[in-house]
């Protein structure tokens, strides 16, 4: 399964997420603990009013994209920072507050330069295969 890239074309964030939810659903059928694989709607723009209500509610800037509230190797669950592929949007000084914090607290957690990374990471920190 892996994506099909134009010449010249860097997928946006969401496209790399997409391609690993993609890839989830199929592999829950080999392994069902990816079921619990969920984002965290954070980021994006908003209108003012939602925006507003969504912090009011608990928002947080920095929160990572993705999290797996699996254990695993010592660790309470994993969450993932989406980033693109091409290294062209990095982590801004919330995104690497969390990351540090999480890691604290016992978590594993990372930043995933674009899905295949991504990916890796999950099967990685199941001890699973990618079949892709």
């Amino acid at each position: 399964m892996k994506d099909f890239i134009l010449p010249g074309y860097v997928p946006t964030e969401s496209d790399e997420q997409e391609t690993v939810f993609s890839w989830a659903n199929i592999m829950e059928l080999i392994e069902p603990r990816l079921e619990l694989l969920h984002h965290i709607p954070n980021g994006g723009f908003r209108q003012k009013g939602t925006a507003a209500r969504m912090k009011a509610e608990g928002v947080k800037a920095g929160v990572p994209d993705l999290c797996l509230p699996v254990p695993a190797h010592g660790f309470h669950g994993l969450y993932i920072e989406m980033k693109k592929r091409d290294h062209s949007n990095g982590l801004s000084r919330h995104q690497r507050h969390w990351i540090e914090m999480l890691q604290d607290q016992g978590y594993k957690a990372e930043v995933a330069y674009g899905c295949d990374e991504a990916i890796r990471m999950i099967c990685d920190y199941l001890g699973i295969e990618d079949y892709r």
